[in-house]
């Protein structure tokens, strides 16, 4: 199997461990400083809220190097993220919710390829965050009316991210298939 086409399954298994490791090491580290330096607080919502650019390499990171990537990516960078910023609560949900949207997206991505099935992979980790943190909100304050004021936030964080790697991912693509999978 050529490991140069566009089409190729691009897994963890397919790099080697060292690789794999360092991989996704450099995108735990760049999901957590996207989400810690490249983001606004929201005044406008009833319990604060955030919109951070940290789904940017998130995505790119499971639509390039598969769910295991994704999901440690996601969830130790915006994990990480929550216990060292004031957000320590959170931790625990974001953990968990964060690493299923990088499952899911690198879970799609790794068997179909193409502007298409990326849109859809994100969009599936669109709600996944939507309603895992209407739950995750609803069970910290106790108050399931609440936390429908996080959701256009939610939105506008995944759509501004999903922009930016739809515009990104596929020269992305090309440059890891030549230099990490050749």
């Amino acid at each position: 199997m050529s490991t140069t086409s566009t089409t190729t399954v691009k897994t963890e298994n397919s790099i080697g461990q060292v690789q794999f490791l360092t991989i996704t090491a450099l995108f735990i580290a760049l999901t957590y400083v996207f989400t810690a330096f490249v983001n606004v607080r929201l005044p406008i919502t009833a319990n604060g809220g955030l919109i951070h650019l940290g789904n940017v390499p998130l995505f790119i990171c499971a639509i390039l190097f598969g769910k295991k990537s994704g999901a440690l990516a996601g969830g130790i960078g915006m994990g990480l993220f929550d216990l060292l910023s004031g957000w320590t609560a959170w931790a625990p949900f974001t953990f968990i919710i964060v690493a299923i949207m990088g499952y899911v997206v690198g879970a799609i991505t790794e068997k179909h390829h193409g502007l298409g099935f990326d849109a859809l992979a994100i969009a599936a980790a669109c709600v996944i965050k939507v309603v895992g943190y209407y739950i995750a909100e609803s069970i910290i304050y106790g108050n399931w009316i609440a936390p429908v004021t996080s959701i256009p936030g939610n939105l506008v964080q995944i759509g501004v991210a999903a922009v930016v790697v739809l515009i990104v991912i596929e020269p992305l693509r090309k440059a890891a298939n030549k230099i990490i999978f050749k």
